[in-house]
Formats: structure tokens, C-alpha cells, sequence
């Protein structure tokens, strides 16, 4: 069973960045792994979640304006 959100670009784009800011924080100096490194995490993992809430829960109206603030990270 797939959402529908799974088939939206911005999405696929947001999973995407999520798995290249793992990557990179992978590098990060052991000292900030729980600090810097996970907060950067977080954040870019809040991105898809926000998506795929918003996807969901709101209305035509708050649905589009969702998707344009995570288009304008990605713009």
C-alpha cells in the first residue's frame, strides 16, 4: 500500500536530501554526533515528515501551503 504523498517529487526530493545529510554527518567529528549531527538530522528528517502529515490531515488550502514551503528548500 503506498500514500499518496510517496508519489509527489518534492517528497521523493525531501527523502533524498535526508539520506545525503546522513551521509554526510557521518563524517562529522565524533564529538558532535550527539549534538550538531543529530540536530541536522532531525531537521532535515522533519522536512518528509512534515510532507507527508500535512498530506493527510489538512485541507486543499493548507495543503498547498505546506508544499510550497518544502519547495522553496529544494527550489
Amino acid at each position: 500500500m503506498s500514500f499518496k504523498f510517496e508519489k509527489l517529487q518534492i517528497w521523493q526530493k525531501a527523502m533524498e536530501f535526508g539520506e545525503n545529510v546522513t551521509k554526510m554527518t557521518d563524517f562529522f567529528p565524533k564529538k558532535e554526533l550527539y549534538n550538531l549531527s543529530s540536530q541536522i538530522r532531525r531537521a532535515a528528517d522533519s522536512i518528509v515528515l512534515n510532507i507527508s502529515e500535512v498530506s493527510i490531515l489538512q485541507s486543499g488550502p493548507e495543503y498547498r501551503k505546506f508544499l510550497s514551503y518544502s519547495i522553496r528548500i529544494f527550489g
